[in-house]
């Protein structure tokens, strides 16, 4: 019996855009699991099984009610001991937690000003007003405000990349010579702002880029079957 996901949709319910969801569906892939995913929006919370949070990803597995994606990894782990390790080890499930760390405070908030506004213009009708309110709140801002001159804050966004950019110029993947969870929360950052804007934030030739053209390749090309702008 597959494990059901509940993944963001945007209007097209093939277009997927949650960065949280997209670590688990490549979890999901590298641990080989078979898995049914229902498009789910900002404004349906009903939706959702019990027990939950309100959002994204949640998984059922065998009946098993599972949200947040660093519960879900773990879930995954202790539950599939049998299939590829999403972490390498102890060691590397606590490296883990840095690379989080750094995608959701650095990485995260980095990109979020270049693609609000193309969020809310891929969102369905009914949560154009919900997430337009709720982010502009956040902003204290318009989405055009937040959105506006980001062509001149790209130069340093990229700089901000250095770290990254270094470690995937000498190796393979941030997991070493094959790709691990911690590569799935990063390349959930990008394949995010990929699937919803038409602003390259990479540069062709940036070791990033080269990286994530190989994230795209996994598993048979998944992630490149799903609607998304560029390469």
């Amino acid at each position: 019996m597959p494990i059901t996901l509940y993944d963001l949709a945007g209007a097209e319910p093939e277009r997927r855009f949650s960065p949280f969801c997209w670590r688990i569906k490549m979890a999901l892939a590298h641990k080989g699991l078979a898995v049914e995913t229902i498009p789910w929006r900002f404004t349906e919370k009903d939706r959702l099984p019990q027990p939950n949070q309100g959002r994204v990803p949640v998984i059922v597995d065998n009946g098993t009610v599972v949200h947040d994606s660093t519960a879900i990894a773990d879930y995954l782990e202790a539950q599939y001991p049998d299939r590829p390790s999403l972490f390498g080890g102890a060691v590397g499930r606590a490296l883990t937690s840095f690379v989080q760390n750094w995608t959701e405070t650095v990485l995260h908030p980095g990109l979020i000003e270049f693609a609000v506004l193309d969020i809310w213009r891929h969102a369905a009708a009914q949560d154009q007003p919900y997430f337009r309110q709720s982010r502009e709140e956040r902003f204290g801002k318009t989405l055009e405000e937040v959105c506006n001159g980001r062509e001149t804050r790209l130069p340093a966004f990229r700089a901000s990349l250095a770290p990254l950019r270094r470690t995937v110029e000498r190796q393979q993947f941030l997991g070493g010579a094959a790709p691990l969870y911690v590569d799935y929360i990063v390349f959930g950052a990008f394949q995010w702002v990929r699937a919803i804007s038409d602003f390259e934030v990479l540069a062709a030739d940036d070791p990033v880029s080269a990286w994530r053209s190989r994230m795209l390749d996994l598993f048979g090309g998944f992630a490149r079957r799903h609607p998304a702008y560029g390469d």
